[in-house]
């Protein structure tokens, strides 16, 4: 046979190969799922979107300016594609259950009081007969006419701002609610010893002279006198109190939030992506128009506003970006800075706390607090540097319990079967006991402190693996006696002797520590506000085996119903698999979540970076992590990221791993 015949052969065999597969199954349109640029939008649900200025001439950026032209196309699309402009008062009465908004709502906003609002978007928004929102800085608007504006530090010409009689004008048209945009809280503040200018609604001022920040009751009481002051000034020129706060540069914060309500404000704006609930109208999002987008640019930015961005996560260690030579740790900040830029990331999980020895239990923090000695004032610096240098959402990653406070505070302690002596785990984290108040207490107060030093670059907060209890655990006495008021017997023995008891215990305990990660949300969203996102790392057993709950206290019901995102530790060599069966492993993994309807839009799953199951814990490689990355995404993840990440040794090798991890288009 010659090469030819045997190669047509081969070929041959390969065709009828082919031809014998099965065919992809039809699925009829009707069962498809919808796609979430598709879905009709929720009941109630609208979209704010976010202009400022308008001008003919090329749009200044710095002011987010568009051209009037790209203004009356943006506004005609909305309009023909069957969006409808909605008034604060439609949106107010559908939320205290009158009459429903209509299916494609949009609300309107123009910020910071620009003149083009009286002589642009007045015309076109009679023509439309469209409500909008318009919200000045009042003092811009009392800057005199002979003096420019001071426009977060930038002088600007007075021409180009309202004044207060075109406000009072544009307001009795019937078509314009004024909101207040602060009295003169936007422009940037000292927010930490590196010199960052920070949102002043949101930050807690830096003294460099006393090495202090301003305390919680410091900002409140100039934030009150703020928020008095535009609000005053709004109720003179339109005879109504403003019932929309707008947050300059879309930042929110809890302790102004608070305020902000006490003068009787119904929603707040910020900038965050997605649609405005009418039930939550205190955290409302807007889509910002920037950067004067075409028509098709801006059609596309609207008709995605139900698609939720994937995450894709640096696990990243503070540890490594710390030095004790100032400018060496600089030179690390922009080596971190500009792998996350690199590497196309949407998400930092950034350490809180200093571990150098990586035993997990906490002895200092990168943040002052009341409880533990500070390493260094970083996290601040770091987190903000992330946000305006590399884009990048930053979630705080925090332990739970596994702080080394005062040794006379109790610690969780482990019942021994063979001798009946109760102790600490060796093999376990030394934990905290949270059910001794004191305990919880101190670490509230911990997590406050993180709060109020974050500023506006903090997105979320992660909660590290070390909330949990083998099945002889807790057994401190603060623990039995809550075991004891909860119907439970009060020894472990017991607890352990009837399989439905201990059942019952499990459940207890899985839902105590979750109760407790919600005590310490509700502490950081009080001082940083509703828009701070929650995750969870879940151990993969307690996922893959429901029984070992007992062994965790961890449950991924629980967790996805919890938290925004559950972060499943998605480690195959450290749950003692080969790396022949960790792809599927990884695959069994994935199908447990999709299981669940809609929990992968919950879940981001956090791979290895380094194989511990040895001392000296040597990286994986790029390509392994990569292969793991495509198991994940051939299976529907669409969430996932690694830990941890080295950028100082750039490992995993930035060019191999690029093209698996980020969404973005790689040139």
């Amino acid at each position: 046979m010659t090469v030819l015949s045997r190669c047509l052969l081969i070929l041959g065999v390969m065709l009828a190969s082919a031809c014998a597969q099965q065919p992809a199954p039809f699925t009829p349109p009707a069962e498809r799922p919808i796609a979430p640029n598709e879905a009709p939008w929720p009941k109630n649900h609208f979209l704010g979107i976010g202009y400022h200025d308008v001008e003919d001439r090329d749009p200044d950026q710095a002011v987010v300016a568009v051209r009037t032209e790209r203004l009356i196309e943006q506004l005609a699309w909305l309009r023909e594609n069957g969006y409808q402009a909605v008034s604060v008062d439609q949106i107010l009465a559908a939320r205290n259950g009158g009459p429903a908004l209509p299916p494609k709502a949009i609300m309107l906003s123009f910020d910071d009081g620009y003149s083009s609002f009286y002589t642009r978007v007045m015309p076109i928004l009679r023509a439309y007969r469209w409500p909008a929102l318009l919200a000045p800085v009042g003092y811009w608007i009392d800057t005199p006419m002979n003096q420019p504006v001071d426009f977060a530090g930038q002088p600007r010409p007075r021409g180009e701002f309202l004044t207060w009689q075109q406000i009072r004008e544009v307001s009795q048209s019937g078509l314009v609610e004024i909101a207040a945009h602060t009295d003169n809280s936007h422009k940037g503040i000292l927010g930490n010893p590196q010199g960052n200018l920070e949102p002043a609604a949101t930050t807690r001022r830096y003294d460099p002279a006393t090495k202090r920040y301003e305390t919680e009751a410091q900002f409140q009481v100039r934030m009150r006198a703020d928020v008095k002051a535009i609000s005053d000034k709004i109720r003179a020129v339109t005879g109504k109190a403003p019932r929309v706060w707008v947050w300059p540069y879309g930042a929110a914060d809890g302790t102004s939030l608070a305020v902000v309500d006490e003068h009787g404000y119904q929603m707040a704006l910020t900038l965050d992506d997605g649609l405005d609930d009418s039930t939550k109208l205190m955290n409302s999002p807007r889509f910002l128009v920037a950067s004067d987008p075409d028509g098709e640019h801006y059609a596309n930015s609207i008709v995605a506003v139900q698609t939720k961005a994937p995450m894709r996560v640096l696990h990243v260690d503070l540890d490594h970006v710390y030095d004790p030579d100032p400018a060496q740790q600089a030179r690390n900040l922009d080596q971190l800075i500009q792998r996350v830029v690199d590497m196309g990331a949407v998400t930092v999980f950034l350490q809180a706390y200093a571990d150098p020895k990586g035993d997990g239990l906490v002895h200092s923090l990168y943040f002052p607090n009341r409880h533990l000695p500070m390493r260094a004032d970083l996290f601040n610096r770091v987190a903000w540097q992330l946000h305006t240098r590399a884009h990048a959402s930053v979630y705080a990653w925090m332990p739970v319990l596994s702080f080394a406070l005062d040794p006379k505070l109790p610690r969780v302690t482990r019942w021994d079967p063979k001798t009946g002596q109760i102790g600490l785990d060796p093999d376990q984290y030394q934990r905290l006991s949270p059910f001794d108040p004191e305990v919880r207490k101190i670490i509230g107060e911990i997590y406050e402190d993180l709060a109020s030093i974050s500023n506006s670059g903090l997105d979320g907060v992660l909660y590290h693996d070390d909330a949990v209890f083998n099945d002889f655990e807790d057994a401190s006495p603060a623990a039995l006696k809550a075991y004891a008021a909860n119907g439970l017997p009060n020894t472990i023995e017991a607890l352990r002797a009837d399989p439905a008891v201990m059942q019952r215990w499990t459940r207890f305990k899985s839902r105590f520590l979750i109760d407790f990660t919600n005590e310490l949300t509700a502490k950081v969203r009080a001082i940083r506000g509703p828009q701070i996102m929650t995750a969870r790392n879940i151990f993969a057993e307690p996922m893959l085996n429901p029984q070992s709950e007992t062994w965790f206290a961890q449950n991924l019901d629980d967790f996805l119903q919890t938290y925004d995102w559950t972060a499943p530790m998605a480690m195959p060599l450290m749950e003692g698999q080969t790396l022949k069966n960790s792809n599927a492993w990884l695959e069994k993994l994935v199908a447990t979540v999709k299981a669940r309807p809609g929990a992968l839009d919950r879940t981001v799953f956090e791979l290895q970076a380094k194989d511990w199951r040895t001392k000296e814990a040597p990286d994986i490689s790029a390509e392994q992590l990569a292969e793991w990355m495509g198991v994940l995404k051939r299976q529907g993840v669409t969430s996932f990221g690694y830990y941890p990440d080295n950028f100082l040794e750039n490992s995993p090798d930035l060019k191999t791993i690029r093209p698996a991890i980020s969404n973005q288009w790689n040139p």
